[in-house]
């Protein structure tokens, strides 16, 4: 299987789950044109699926080192593919709150203060259940990236002034995604050897293996979840599974490309995590945060109304994130 060498390359690879991390969003405001996002979300959980078994079945068993995937999967212990496959759960009920979250407020404020959140307790969590890197730096990067949410959420509050677009019920649903997807990672991680992907231990899981694990969780549980989003949703009438089906190819194949994107994502966090920590490694795919909030705010125009005070939070919001990964880059070198 395919692993990265040195901690250089494991910071690009997680740069590159920054930015698909950041970037799916994309595809489900592009479907929200003509589709509910509880529908959206069907096509983007086979998305992550058909990427993992496209990973697992090209990087995942290719080279001489480490276990090819078929080979890791029939000696993997009990334990480590239900941790996996947990994480895919604690995922998918965390994301469709946020999926839920953009279809309210708009990647601008769910991503900051949803994601945001979540980098921050889930960089703890995965800190404290495999320690690695320099904690000074680690914590300092966190608060500042806690400053930052403060300052988009306060951006939030005085776009809202004098109207009512937009409910102030996105930013409790992002919180409560937020602080759901900070425990999603900790789970994957503890599947896998994280001191060595050439020669894991007996039992444990490979990256591939575990993200294709990982995939099964979250594809197993959006029956339950988005069969309960679908019947109670957050805004709009409930909608039928039959309306799923009347969908044109065009907007399944969105939203499955917003599925690929997030796997590839995941995908990188994941090889990546050996040299990199799974603390860092994930601090890092979650500056997603900076990423779609650009988005949001350049291409989406979803502060194009608000008051110039809102401009100078979102501006003070990039620059303290920016610092904030800086100090994790740091901290693992």
């Amino acid at each position: 299987m395919y692993i990265v060498q040195n901690y250089s390359l494991a910071v690009l690879f997680c740069f590159v789950t920054m930015l698909c991390w950041g970037s799916w969003g994309n595809t489900q405001k592009l479907a929200a044109k003509t589709w509910r996002y509880e529908y959206f979300y069907w096509d983007y959980v086979i998305g992550i699926l058909l990427f993992s078994v496209l990973s697992a079945f090209t990087l995942g068993s290719i080279g001489s080192e480490g276990r090819s995937f078929m080979t890791d999967l029939a000696q993997a212990d009990l334990k480590n593919i239900g941790s996996a496959f947990l994480g895919g759960i604690i995922f998918n009920a965390a994301n469709i709150l946020l999926a839920a979250a953009i279809a309210i407020c708009g990647l601008s404020v769910a991503f900051p203060v949803g994601i945001g959140l979540a980098l921050v307790l889930g960089v703890l969590i995965n800190y404290f259940g495999a320690a690695k890197g320099e904690p000074v730096f680690i914590f300092t990067g966190v608060a500042l990236i806690i400053v930052a949410i403060i300052l988009n959420g306060l951006a939030y509050k005085k776009a809202l002034v004098g109207t009512k677009k937009v409910s102030r019920k996105g930013i409790l649903i992002s919180v409560v995604a937020g602080v759901i997807m900070a425990f999603f990672y900790r789970f994957i991680a503890a599947s896998m050897d994280l001191n060595s992907f050439a020669q894991p231990a007996a039992g444990k899981l490979t990256p591939y293996t575990a993200v294709f694990i990982f995939a099964l969780g979250v594809l197993s549980s959006n029956f339950l979840f988005n069969t309960i989003a679908m019947k109670r949703p957050v805004e709009g009438a409930p909608v039928s599974i039959g309306g799923y089906f009347k969908g044109k190819s065009v907007t399944h194949l969105v939203g499955i490309l917003g599925g690929v994107i997030w796997c590839i994502g995941q995908s990188f966090s994941m090889i990546a995590s050996e040299k990199a920590g799974a603390a860092i490694s994930y601090g890092l795919g979650q500056g997603a945060t900076l990423v779609s909030a650009l988005w949001g705010i350049l291409i989406w125009k979803e502060f194009k109304n608000a008051p110039k005070a809102s401009n100078f939070l979102n501006l003070g919001m990039f620059v303290l994130f920016l610092i904030g990964l800086g100090f994790l880059i740091y901290a693992g070198r």
